[in-house]
């Protein structure tokens, strides 16, 4: 409204309309009922046809490994008890000048494939990230058979990765392609990628709750995509349980022993949570410089994998060669090719082949260091291959290094170096990741226990912190705030940041009245050209008593015939006021609940300190969500 002239003529009309504050407070509240309900019959159907698709993925990949990799190659890989499904019937000849070529050919054919579909190279984790932020959830239809095959080809001649990270992206495409065909809401759409993205994991993993919670966390670096929860442990357990219908019921790991807490041990997991992070930089930056070489090729992207499987075929051959050998281990695997996960498995539980004494503990940091190097070839020249299994599994090697050195210098026979392996490994993706909760529920449903819950937590946590300026995707975010796909529903949230303190205008000048003004005089002394739209009334020792509001004035301006008898303490409201603590969230919803455009700010004893106008806060919330160059001033 404007102001009354100095004659006390008011232009009378409507009120300014409510859009700013409307715009800026929350308005992605949870879904209701009838679309909770419509998402989790949809999170069903996702689960139902991930569980299938993964267990032809497991199936198609077993057949192409055991085909080329075994048959061919001669290659005996060395595997977790759960790991495989059948077993090739015939003998196999050892053929070394084809294990060096094999997976670059894998890694060419992969890497045709990929061209029909480039965002399938490397992990797959990173692109389904980018996809649920900034692409509405869409992850074209092809990527589900086109990552399926290439990761076959990469992963069964031998690409150091794991399945985990093509089930990733393939169940967050097929959970964005039933939105899209049922044609459903970029919210749910985006629900039913998470969904698909548990239940691809779980489909290979066989971890249902882990994988749900690993679904809802790797989007964000500090944050959980709450609203997916419940979609994806549905989606996650069908998927699950389809898979073990057609398998049967197993873990990938055998089980292993108790792992009974021993309170003195735990400043031995917070040493090892150190080693792990230091690890965990070191293949950062070897996979970062890869990355980085290859970028530099200039060559087409779908070649550049077969330069990495033919230096992955030559480190294999050579630990082969001068490793295995002395261990027993002549002609077959070391866990350098394929996922990793026998290399794993024998950490945990002790492998036949690992010497005792301090020779064991130096084979486990050499296939740890060989790891590190065959991943970064594998995925950092973009191929077709997971992240996801090459993490679990070095953590694994260096924390069952980390137990038997620790368990010899100590001469203390309670430590059990499997403990130690097990608790590396969830530490180990958790912490470049930023997925700590998700790995440490994996991790126990491994171990088939919940024995090392409280190492776990504590490696866990410091290795969070410690990694906190490092992570494995790209693509995450900081928190769900400053994701693109909640900048709506967030805005609300960057308000509560700021406080009223922090924008108030204190020397903006401020007409007030004293409870016994008349109301003529309160029409006159307001300025024709006046902003103020709110008055205070303030009694003698300039406390806050009441407000007049804009309505208030309205009133007086249509009904002049009670100017004679009325005075400021008849038209004013009780006082509405802000503290210069009061976030702007806060001060945004008490604006709207009482129709005023305007606040004062009072401190401890009533006293106003500043006025706080809606133009203020909306002013706020554009330099907090602007361009990084364009914000400062609420920060």
């Amino acid at each position: 409204m404007r102001s009354p002239t100095g004659s006390g003529k008011i232009v009378d009309g409507p009120p300014r309309e409510r859009g700013l504050l409307a715009f800026l407070m929350p308005r992605g509240a949870p879904l209701d009922m009838q679309i909770l309900g419509r998402t989790l019959l949809h999170a069903h159907l996702v689960g139902a046809l991930a569980g299938l698709i993964g267990a032809g993925f497991f199936a198609g990949l077993e057949y192409v490994q055991q085909f080329l990799l075994e048959g061919l190659a001669g290659y005996v890989p060395l595997r977790a008890s759960g790991e495989q499904i059948g077993h090739r019937a015939g003998e196999n000849v050892f053929r070394p000048w084809l294990l060096v070529l094999l997976p670059a050919a894998g890694a060419l054919v992969g890497g045709l494939f990929m061209r029909l579909a480039p965002e399938t190279r490397g992990g797959g984790g990173d692109a389904m990230i980018d996809a649920f932020h900034h692409q509405g959830g869409v992850i074209r239809g092809r990527v589900i058979w086109v990552k399926a095959l290439a990761s076959m080809f990469t992963l069964g001649t031998g690409g150091s990765g794991g399945r985990e990270g093509p089930t990733m992206q393939i169940g967050g495409a097929l959970g964005s392609l039933v939105a899209r065909v049922l044609k459903l809401s970029t919210r749910e759409r985006r629900v039913l990628l998470v969904a698909g993205v548990a239940a691809g994991i779980s489909a290979v993993f066989r971890t249902p709750l882990g994988a749900a919670l690993l679904a809802i966390e790797v989007l964000y670096r500090d944050d959980f995509e709450s609203e997916a929860l419940i979609p994806a442990i549905l989606a996650s357990v069908i998927s699950y349980s389809v898979v073990i219908a057609i398998f049967g019921e197993s873990t990938l790991f055998a089980r292993g022993e108790r792992y009974p807490l021993h309170l003195a041990h735990l400043p031995l997991y917070g040493l090892l949570a150190i080693f792990v992070a230091f690890l965990s930089t070191v293949f950062l930056k070897a996979l970062r410089a890869v990355q980085g070489l290859t970028s530099r090729f200039r060559v087409p992207f779908w070649i550049a994998p077969a330069a990495g499987g033919l230096c992955l075929g030559v480190l294999a051959l050579l630990m082969i060669t001068f490793v295995g050998g002395k261990v027993g281990m002549a002609e077959r695997g070391l866990g350098i090719l394929g996922g990793g996960y026998g290399a794993a498995e024998a950490a945990i539980t002790g492998g036949a082949f690992i010497p005792s004494g301090w020779t064991g503990v130096e084979l486990l940091l050499i296939l740890c260091i060989a790891k590190v190097l065959a991943s970064s070839l594998t995925i950092g020249t973009g191929g077709s291959a997971g992240d996801f299994a090459p993490s679990l599994v070095m953590g694994a090697l260096l924390g069952g290094a980390f137990g038997r050195a620790a368990q010899l210098l100590s001469g203390d026979l309670t430590i059990q170096p499997g403990a130690f392996a097990l608790v590396g490994m969830g530490t180990f993706y958790g912490g470049i990741a930023h997925a700590p909760v998700s790995s440490l529920i994996m991790v126990c449903e491994l171990a088939g226990n919940y024995d090392l819950l409280v190492p776990l937590m504590l490696a866990e946590g410091i290795a969070f912190v410690a990694l906190r300026k490092r992570s494995l995707y790209h693509a995450q975010v900081p928190s769900m705030r400053h994701s693109p796909a909640h900048r709506d529903a967030s805005s609300g949230d960057v308000l509560a940041d700021v406080r009223v303190g922090d924008i108030l205008a204190t020397k903006r000048p401020i007409v007030s009245f004293s409870p016994a003004t008349p109301t003529k005089d309160i029409l006159s002394r307001i300025p024709d050209d006046a902003e103020q739209e709110v008055f205070p009334v303030v009694d003698a020792a300039g406390k806050l008593k009441g407000l007049i509001s804009p309505e208030a004035l309205r009133f007086l301006a249509t009904h002049r015939e009670v100017e004679p008898f009325t005075v400021a303490a008849d038209i004013m409201q009780p006082p509405i006021t802000v503290r210069p603590g009061t976030d702007l969230r806060a001060a945004a919803k008490l604006m709207l609940e009482n129709d005023l455009h305007q606040l004062p700010a009072t401190d401890d004893l009533g006293q106003i300190v500043g006025f706080l106008d809606e133009d203020d806060i909306f002013g706020a919330y554009l330099s907090a969500t602007g361009p990084p160059a364009q914000r400062g001033a609420v920060q």
